[in-house]
This record gives structure tokens, C-alpha cells and sequence, in this order.
């Protein structure tokens, strides 16, 4: 390591103590960080912005203040709480990976990455910012604000995601071998505060004279990447369901897969295609009028946009599908994801009602 690159820590942490941003899930500067805290972050984190985890985070603590607690909750409640953060395979994850820890680790998570790897939820990125942040383990965590910061100091001409192993090899480099957990925050909040996506704010850098794009003058161009495929778009039915009483029969989704255990209006598969009308009917809940109600629900997940056109039909039965019947004034307390939240909407509207 040439000593400008050795430099870097030591002013990079300079900056960091005077500038670091104050989160609910960080230690104040001293003290010491919460493994739960941190873990728990980092989950939510995931694909998620601070702003919108901040409220989360809070509520998930007032509700759950230990990874015991977590793990004695009801996977329904979990998912409830977790309703608006995306993504509910990590919701489904974080509970089990609270049940593994208080069960076969005594409540304590492992300081180890090789250890935190193993536990349910947690990649190598997860793995490496909880040995970093909560155990001071000198560990490597690359996020999206970490490759898009040593992108552009070391002017990483390759695309992402091929250039992925030479920024964690660039980043592993630089990572000092004490206050470790201060030096991954503070890469995150160099990228997340000055090193942004769009005008990255170069002047006030403090690793500016050290950059190779911000010499270059063409920050703004990196990470490179691979340009994104068009998402395609899927289709399919979903079945409101009202019984005499005018509950609405929604039952619980298939554990893997998409929303994999969260709540849902029965539907069809979602395909690239068309559905007819004879396997519209064959996918029906139970066999009655269908009646197709005018206009389609939108959605659009990572990979895939999504049209569901909704069919809406009675039932002269109240035990015969498989599911619960809910009154629409109650679908709050179910965990229904937002394209089942959409489809209420639609209907509701539809049917002249809030």
C-alpha cells in the first residue's frame, strides 16, 4: 500500500467524527453498538432507503426491544409490521434468523462472519457490516454507496456487476485495522452524503485529491453498468369473494416464492401471456357468477410489471373455500402487500365506497 492510499482511514475517520450522520440504530461516538440494532438495520436497509426505515426500525424496537422478543413473535405480526418495507422474503428471514440465534446461540449473535453468514437472511454484504459495526471485526462490507465510492476513487472502468469482486478487493485494501465499524459508517455516509448517485459534491470530499475521476473530472460517470433489460409484464386474475355477509375471502400465500406467506385476494398464477376464460374460471376459488370488474390494477415488482384484472363474484356458502373471510373494515389487521392493497382500493372505488 503506497502511502497515499494509507492516508486514507485516518482522514476519511477525521471527516466521519465530525460529520457523521446521527441514525436510531447507531451508538453514540464511545459507546458501544448493538448487535440487534445493527443486524436489524441492515435488514431493513436492504433495497430500502434510510428515510423509510427510520419509522420502521423505531416501531419494530418499541414492539420487539430484544432478538429474544423477535423471536417469540407470531410470523402474522411480523409481517404485518414489516407491510410497506417490500421485499417480505427478508421479513420472513428476519424472524427465523431471530429464532436460530435465541435458540442456538443463547440470544448472542456471532462475531464472526463465517459464523453470521450461516444464519438465515445474511449474505456476504450483511455478514461483513454486523462483524464490522457491532464487533469491530476488520471486515469489508460493500454496499451500493461503498462500489459507487471506490469506483470513482480508483476510476473502475469495468461495469458493474462484473466489477463487483475488483471493488471488494479495492475496498478490502483500504479497510484499516482498528475502529473498523467507524470506517464502513463512514464510507456508507461518504456515498450516501457527498459520493451521490447525481452531482456527487467533489469539492467537499475529503478523499477528493485522492479520487481518480474527480481528477479525471468525469465522477458523474461512474460505477459503470450494464444497461438494464426492459422488465417484462405479467398478467393475471385475482377473485373478490364476498359471502352473504359481504366478508371478502382473502387466505395466506405459499410461503416461497414472491410475498411468500403474506395474505391475498385468491388469484392466478401471473404469467407472460393471456389467460382465457374457461382457466380463469378453472383458477376461481369456488364455482359462481364471476362478474370481471372494469378497469385493471398496475403494480410493478423488481423484475416484472404486473396487470391483474379482478373478477368479482358471491358465495352461497360461507365454510366452503379455503381461506378467511374478512370485513373490509378489518383488512388493516391482516398483512396484505400492496398490490392486494391496490386491488381493494380498485374494487372498493368500483362498489362507490371508502
Amino acid at each position: 500500500m503506497n502511502r497515499s492510499i494509507s492516508d486514507l482511514p485516518a482522514i476519511l475517520l477525521g471527516w466521519y467524527d465530525r460529520h457523521q450522520r446521527v441514525l436510531p440504530w447507531r451508538a453514540h461516538a464511545g459507546a458501544r453498538s448493538d448487535p440487534y440494532r445493527v443486524w436489524l438495520s441492515e435488514i431493513m436497509l436492504q433495497q430500502t432507503t434510510v428515510a423509510t426505515v427510520k419509522g420502521y426500525f423505531e416501531d419494530f424496537l418499541v414492539r420487539w426491544p430484544t432478538v429474544t422478543d423477535l423471536a417469540a413473535a407470531e410470523l402474522d405480526d411480523v409481517l404485518h409490521a414489516w407491510q410497506g418495507l417490500g421485499y417480505y422474503a427478508r421479513a420472513r428471514n428476519l424472524h427465523k434468523c431471530a429464532q436460530v440465534v435465541d435458540g442456538e446461540f443463547n440470544g448472542q449473535f456471532p462475531s464472526e462472519e463465517r459464523d453470521l453468514l450461516a444464519l438465515p437472511g445474511i449474505g456476504p454484504y450483511t455478514a461483513a457490516a454486523i462483524a464490522a459495526i457491532a464487533f469491530d471485526r476488520a471486515a469489508t462490507p460493500v454496499d451500493g454507496n461503498i462500489e459507487r465510492v471506490i469506483s470513482r476513487l480508483y476510476r473502475i472502468s469495468e461495469p458493474l456487476p462484473g466489477a463487483k469482486r475488483a471493488i471488494k478487493a479495492r475496498a478490502a485494501a483500504v479497510t484499516p485495522a482498528s475502529r473498523c465499524g467507524d470506517y464502513a459508517q463512514a464510507v456508507m455516509d461518504l456515498g450516501a452524503t457527498i459520493c451521490t448517485p447525481r452531482n456527487p459534491a467533489c469539492t467537499l470530499c475529503p478523499w477528493r485529491e485522492h479520487c481518480a475521476a474527480f481528477r479525471a473530472g468525469d465522477a458523474d460517470s461512474f460505477p459503470k453498468k450494464v444497461p438494464k433489460k426492459q422488465k417484462p409484464t405479467r398478467v393475471g386474475v385475482a377473485f373478490w369473494l364476498e359471502d352473504r355477509r359481504g366478508r371478502v375471502l382473502i387466505r395466506r400465500r405459499e410461503e416461497r416464492g414472491l410475498l411468500g406467506g403474506m395474505m391475498e385476494f385468491p388469484s392466478t398464477d401471473w404469467v407472460e401471456g393471456t389467460w382465457q376464460n374457461d382457466e380463469v374460471l378453472a383458477a376461481a376459488p369456488i364455482k359462481t357468477d364471476w362478474h370481471m370488474v372494469s378497469g385493471m390494477v398496475r403494480h410493478t415488482f423488481t423484475h416484472f410489471h404486473l396487470e391483474l384484472t379482478v373478477f368479482r363474484g358471491r358465495s352461497p356458502k360461507e365454510r366452503e373455500p379455503r381461506g378467511v373471510w374478512c370485513e373490509v373494515e378489518k383488512f388493516g389487521d391482516h398483512a396484505l402487500p400492496t398490490v392486494m392493497k391496490k386491488v381493494a382500493r380498485h374494487v372498493l372505488e368500483k362498489m362507490g365506497r371508502d
